[in-house]
């Protein structure tokens, strides 16, 4: 018996050796790849309240005047000093009414999604550079008050040049599908450094950022740890890393027995014994993390294979543009506080505005992978027709958003909470914060961000239990009470402790190869 697993324990070895070799070199770079991101200005803009003197002209009068019957969504944008309202509608990109005449601001979004990321990228006060490739500018169209928003995107004082923007409604090589976020705008600068700047325009949102340095890493993370270059083969891809994860688990148990069953031979100069000896004793003192890595490993990826993945959802109503009418100076008035945005939500049959009273962005400069948190909004609902306010209206939309994804009654609701931080069941992966997180019976939960009626995530009892696993285990989030850079000085370490005793075990497999010639 003894004999035979020392047998498997070493042929297992050499099948999983070099695949482990990667995994744990990959897994060596991935704390200095979150460190060695793209610098920004911010990763949210400064929110500032609606400006009441700038809106000439109602919502209704903006659509009717261009022949907009229906929509989704709307809500209120600036461009510099230029307001609009940005119309969503389902089964397209949203348009830029100027609340000024209600004229449309041609290529809008693409217009927007520049504004943005130059804000994001850039502080105040940064030189032009001398050589500037000049946007190529949009399809001839009616701008008048418009121009000055088109001017100061396209021409702008100071900065860094525009190269490229692109439109994504799909996850790519670059923007992986962990971004969650769709569809965006890649926005790719004439810096040095190649860097692009991803942003949701419906929601003024930092989603991504991406430069040479970074896209270098990434690809060898790509290639090396996540084995992207397998996708093609579907889930197959997940059934091969299952196998060769579990290989490894198995072959340290393995190992484990084999040292606690023999003794260790004193070398007396022989290179085979003393090989040997470094191998049990490095491979026994990596054991513990090298179980963590691999049985973490193979439950991601059978749960991979067994699961399937959580399709951010969205509502997209069909709002008859005669049903609302929107009237800026009554609601500022039922309000009586600055109102910083203003959206739709439907309860039932019933139309609300949804009013962003205090910004969760107000401050500016959010880092959510340095913060992980962010302090949720003040919002309040105000029925559409008569402006009365609907208490905790919030919770009730985020209940009825729930109900709806769910297909569940909501009296099986058993909590209902908004989450500002992530934890180890909404993670930083998830991406969306503020969110309301509401669990059903069966420790199934459901998050759902209001501010856009997106469903974030569903979360079932085991994919719970394979997140915290992974997190713990895989991750090093036991580590957490030292901070990222103990867990990540742990997650490398450990790590090359795994490269280590990969090495040394080859060497005793080729030395004793060489010795039975």
């Amino acid at each position: 018996m003894k004999k035979k697993i020392y047998q498997y324990h070493r042929q297992l070895s050499i099948i999983i050796a070099f695949p482990v070799l990667l995994w744990a070199l990959s897994g060596f770079m991935h704390p200095l790849m979150t460190n060695i991101r793209p610098k920004v200005a911010a990763q949210a803009i400064a929110a500032m309240p609606v400006d009441s003197s700038k809106i000439h002209v109602s919502l209704q009068a903006a659509l009717k005047q261009n022949k907009i019957d229906s929509f989704s969504d709307f809500r209120l944008i600036h461009i510099d000093t230029n307001w609009f309202y940005q119309v969503q509608r389902v089964g397209d990109i949203p348009v830029y009414l100027s609340t000024k005449n209600g004229n449309l601001l041609s290529n809008g979004d693409w217009l927007y999604a520049q504004y943005l990321a130059r804000q994001f990228l850039e502080k105040p006060g940064q030189k032009k550079p001398v050589e500037h490739t000049p946007q190529p500018a949009p399809a001839p169209g009616a701008h008048d008050c418009c121009d000055a928003a088109t001017d100061c995107v396209l021409n702008p004082t100071q900065g860094t040049g525009i190269g490229s923007v692109a439109f994504l409604t799909a996850f790519d090589n670059e923007y992986k599908s962990v971004n969650k976020l769709l569809p965006v705008y890649k926005v790719a600068f004439e810096r040095a450094d190649g860097i692009r700047i991803y942003v949701e325009t419906v929601q003024d949102r930092f989603a991504f950022a991406m430069d040479d340095k970074r896209a270098f890493f990434d690809k060898l993370f790509f290639l090396f740890h996540t084995w992207g270059w397998l996708s093609f083969l579907g889930k197959a891809r997940f059934v091969i890393e299952f196998l060769l994860v579990f290989g490894a688990f198995c072959t340290t148990v393995m190992g484990i027995y084999i040292f606690f069953i023999t003794k260790a031979k004193r070398s007396n100069g022989n290179a085979m014994v003393k090989t040997r000896r470094w191998h049990r004793f490095t491979s026994i003192g990596a054991s513990l993390f090298t179980l963590f890595f691999t049985f973490s490993g193979a439950y991601h990826a059978l749960n991979k294979v067994a699961g399937s993945e959580t399709t951010v959802a969205k509502t997209m109503r069909n709002v008859a543009a005669s049903s609302v009418n929107f009237d800026f100076p009554a609601l500022q008035r039922a309000v009586q506080l600055p109102v910083y945005n203003v959206s739709l939500a439907q309860l039932g049959n019933q139309y609300f505005y949804r009013i962003v009273l205090q910004d969760a962005s107000a401050g500016g400069k959010k880092d959510l992978m340095k913060d992980m948190q962010v302090k949720p909004s003040v919002v309040s609902y105000l029925d559409a027709q008569t402006l009365t306010q609907l208490d905790d209206g919030d919770r009730k939309y985020a209940t009825a958003l729930a109900t709806q994804y769910s297909g569940m009654d909501k009296n099986s609701i058993q909590s209902v909470a908004v989450i500002s931080k992530f934890n180890d069941a909404y993670n930083f992966t998830d991406k969306r914060l503020p969110v309301w997180e509401l669990k059903y019976p069966g420790s199934k939960a459901y998050y759902i961000e209001t501010a856009t009626g997106t469903l974030a995530k569903r979360l079932t009892p085991n994919d719970l239990a394979e997140g915290t696993v992974f997190a713990l285990l895989h991750k090093h989030h036991f580590m957490d009470w030292g901070g990222k850079g103990v867990r990540d000085a742990s997650t490398m370490f450990w790590a090359m402790v795994q490269v280590l005793m990969v090495i040394v075990g080859l060497v005793l497999f080729f030395r004793r190869k060489a010795a039975l010639k």
